[in-house]
């Protein structure tokens, strides 16, 4: 599994810790900027949590000169240009986008436009065509999942086109992460969940996919034991800032792991049942990650042998027979699921959403198959066994 050549790129800066926001304006004049804008979206303000962002700039005398605060759940080429527009009017030189993973793809997209010039964000679509850095820009997770704030790709949906529009290069990396356990204080717990469930699984396959290398592993090891640590404790205190912290901390070592290991067919799965029946990312991870692992058991058994220390600790790994240990980490996550489906009733299967249609499967199964996460899955995937996995699944 280890490869003999590999790349691990991560330049983004991490502000970490319970006073965090208070060093954006530190962080902003050492880059020059004065004017910066806010990005984000109506839940984020109605829950007060940009009043930390904007008092720890006014209290060093800085200006936020605009705030977007509109952002769509599904961000579109529209919005990006909108946004870019009023960046343009209101002269402003940097960008914090304070939010999920929609407000930070949307705050990459802005950058591009505003850095690049042009009004039309589709022309950028795709790898490797920006070729200088873009203005400032920071990033503020609101959520514990997505690990967008330290990823090098957005994803924007093209409205009148009907499709999704990836965005790939190393200059969409933002300057700067500000990760403050206070910005996840008022999570719902369903999304909590689901956000780390989404991290859980960044993780899991970073560590089990065809590109895993030594560094993404510590990564994604130090993620998987910060989740299975703290998740349940934060469901069941949700206003715990340490824990909050933890799985913050864990949201951004998957996505350092990651993006430099990729991940496997649990995400080209999650992308196509997102597609078609509009089920939200993190709870689409959560819901295929064991079904997956299973599938995939004998191309990855020593890596999730390994994972079982992480997921249950040192006493659980070394009562585990050696030749159980794979399929008890499989047993560790539905566990987790379980005791989460009492807490928030977050969905095990396909038919518990209720939002998916039986009918459904063969268009998720076919959609998945040209998904570009497939390529790195351990094991060859086919229509039929695309098929058996849903149907799992889905009872």
């Amino acid at each position: 599994m280890t490869n003999k050549y590999y790349e691990f790129f991560c330049p983004v800066k991490v502000i970490a810790g319970k006073a965090a926001l208070e060093h954006i304006p530190f962080e902003l004049t050492s880059l020059a900027a004065k004017r910066p804008m806010i990005i984000t979206d109506k839940g984020v303000r109605a829950a007060g949590l940009l009043d930390p962002v904007i008092a720890a700039c006014e209290d060093s005398g800085l200006d936020i000169v605009s705030i977007y605060d509109d952002v769509p759940p599904d961000s579109s080429t529209t919005v990006v240009g909108a946004i870019a527009k009023v960046y343009r009017k209101e002269k402003c030189d940097s960008i914090i986008a304070v939010g999920g993973g929609s407000a930070i793809d949307t705050g990459k997209a802005v950058n591009i436009l505003v850095s690049e010039g042009g009004d039309d964000i589709a022309e950028y679509s795709g790898a490797g065509i920006l070729k200088k850095a873009l203005k400032p820009f920071f990033v503020v997770p609101t959520t514990a999942g997505t690990g967008s704030e330290v990823t090098s790709v957005a994803v924007i949906t093209d409205a009148k086109k009907g499709v999704k529009l990836p965005y790939s290069s190393p200059f969409l990396l933002p300057n700067a992460a500000v990760i403050d356990p206070r910005m996840t204080l008022t999570l719902p717990p369903h999304i909590t969940a689901a956000t780390a469930m989404d991290a859980l699984t960044h993780a899991t396959e970073a560590f089990t996919c065809m590109a895993k290398n030594p560094l993404s592993d510590a990564y994604a090891t130090a993620a998987v034991r910060k989740v299975s640590q703290s998740l349940l404790k934060v469901m069941d205190k949700p206003k715990d800032e340490d824990g909050r912290l933890e799985l913050a901390q864990a949201s951004t070592m998957a996505g350092i792991a990651f993006s430099n290991s990729m991940v496997g067919l649990v995400h080209s799965l999650g992308h196509a049942t997102g597609a078609i029946c509009h089920l939200p990312h993190g709870l689409c991870m959560s819901l295929y990650l064991p079904y997956v692992l299973e599938f995939n058991l004998e191309s990855i058994r020593e890596p999730l042998s390994d994972l079982l220390l992480h997921l249950e600790g040192p006493e659980v790994y070394s009562a585990t027979p050696a030749a159980r240990r794979a399929e008890a980490s499989i047993s560790s996550i539905r566990k987790l699921r379980d005791e989460l489906y009492k807490r928030c009733k977050l969905p095990r299967t396909l038919k518990e959403t209720g939002k998916v249609l039986e009918s459904q499967l063969e268009a998720i199964a076919k959609m998945a198959l040209d998904d570009g996460s497939i390529m790195f899955n351990p094991r060859e995937v086919s229509l039929e066994d695309a098929m058996t996995i849903l149907r799992r699944a889905w009872v």
